[in-house]
């Protein structure tokens, strides 16, 4: 009966890590295949994802890539990079409205932010289309109005992340300032700012990703603009390049470090105002 109570209790003190260690395996095992795949040499063979031979050649010979690929990720790029500039900008400045100013609508101002974080991407998307036709954008569907889309729902994101560090925020650290006769500007910029930017860099961080990997918006109102994931499903009719898996491997790479980056710079100051 002892080893029984043992092993329960040694069960319900290691389940929930159990359980997040599966969570975590079935989370990058897909990753893990696309960063072995990108030094797959696949010449040999039809089957794209058998793994043949090791090789360095997609990642040093990126002239050699499919035609069309390096164009429509930069094309993504350069979407995702002023979508989230734009989205980031002006959801931060709407969370620190909701948060900090009192005023009419706004609690429904709060729940219309959820709507299109809630919509499916297909009513959203031909939604936009429908007012980019009907505002006679129809012929001139392109970079613009995948643009306009991108920061449209990407909005809804960086509101809810900043909102919610604003809302965690300690209000007596501003307090604080302010009675050691820091001026608004001063409290702002040395002790608010810093505090929400985090969440900030977080928010944009997510906007970079969903703008950079939509397909379903940006495929109805593209025109005939070619962004990264639509390249993605018109080679998958004829067989997915192995550059994709490089793509894919280099962009996991740099979120890693930036993430990294930013957790160094916030423990580094954490240390400094423990000192």
């Amino acid at each position: 009966m002892n080893g029984v109570r043992r092993a329960k209790r040694w069960l319900g003190d290691h389940l929930v890590l159990g359980l997040g260690l599966l969570v975590l395996v079935y989370t990058f095992v897909p990753i893990a295949v696309v960063v072995l795949m990108s030094f797959n040499d696949s010449s040999r063979s039809r089957n794209v994802y058998k793994f043949q031979e090791f090789t360095l050649e997609h990642w040093i010979h990126p002239g050699d890539w499919a035609p069309g690929m390096a164009d429509s990720v930069w094309l993504s790029v350069r979407i995702a990079l002023f979508a989230t500039l734009v989205a980031t900008l002006l959801g931060t400045l709407a969370a620190f409205a909701l948060v900090r100013h009192r005023f009419a609508g706004r609690s429904s101002a709060n729940l219309i932010i959820f709507l299109p974080m809630a919509s499916p991407e297909i009513v959203m998307g031909s939604s936009l289309l429908a007012l980019f036709v009907s505002s006679g954008f129809g012929g001139q569907l392109g970079f613009w109005t995948i643009l306009i889309a991108h920061i449209m729902f990407c909005l809804s994101f960086v509101i809810v992340t900043v909102k919610a560090r604003l809302s965690g925020l300690d209000a007596n650290l501003e307090q604080a300032a302010m009675d050691l006769y820091a001026t608004e500007a001063q409290t702002f910029w040395r002790v608010t700012f810093p505090l929400v930017l985090p969440g900030i860099v977080g928010a944009a961080l997510l906007s970079f990703s969903l703008s950079f990997d939509d397909f379903i918006i940006t495929n109805l109102n593209a025109g005939q603009s070619v962004t990264f994931p639509m390249f993605v499903w018109g080679a998958n009719q004829r067989g997915v390049p192995m550059e994709v898996n490089v793509i894919g491997t280099a962009m996991f790479l740099i979120s890693v470090a930036i993430v990294l980056l930013v957790e160094i710079t916030r423990r580094r100051q954490a240390k400094a105002l423990a000192t």
